[in-house]
């Protein structure tokens, strides 16, 4: 994504375990249908998507087990905090995703919920792989690598 990108963008929640947990292949980003009181309470920036992942229904794709809290003025209106939440993705771009789970046996993972600049709530998704316990270590020690190396070059100078 473009720098620009993520700067006119107002985050609600990040799934940083994602990327620990699976490689991501493709990013996509999909409308989410809400109701009303879910809006509110995610503008108060209270959401939790770490242990959300999408599935298939009949022929459309859900956000399952992502919590946002209910709205504390909601009165009897509130939501479901649990509910699942119908993604909106093209027609070309949700085929592609359930070819891939049903097909390759990969995983739709939500990376970032977000409002976008118009203030609609849009999630980033990746079609993502699993990682095997030695991967996931390769990665942390190129992390640490990483960290390190900038560390040095920083003390150079």
């Amino acid at each position: 994504m473009a720098a620009k990108q993520q700067d006119s963008r107002k985050i609600v929640a990040r799934n940083r375990r994602a990327s620990h947990d699976y490689f991501i292949d493709e990013r996509f980003e999909a409308g989410v249908v809400l109701q009303g009181t879910e809006v509110k309470s995610l503008r108060e920036g209270k959401a939790n998507i770490n242990e959300a992942y999408a599935s298939e229904q009949a022929g459309q794709l859900y956000l399952v087990n992502a919590t946002i809290p209910e709205y504390h003025g909601g009165n009897r209106f509130n939501h479901e905090p649990r509910r699942p939440r119908k993604l909106l993705l093209h027609k070309r771009e949700l085929n592609k995703l359930v070819g891939a789970v049903r097909k390759q046996g990969q995983t739709v993972v939500p990376l970032a919920l977000y409002f976008n600049p118009r203030g609609l709530a849009k999630i980033e998704i990746g079609l993502a792989r699993g990682k095997k316990l030695y991967d996931k270590r390769a990665s942390i020690k190129e992390r640490d690598w990483q960290r390190d190396k900038q560390r040095l070059l920083r003390d150079k100078d």
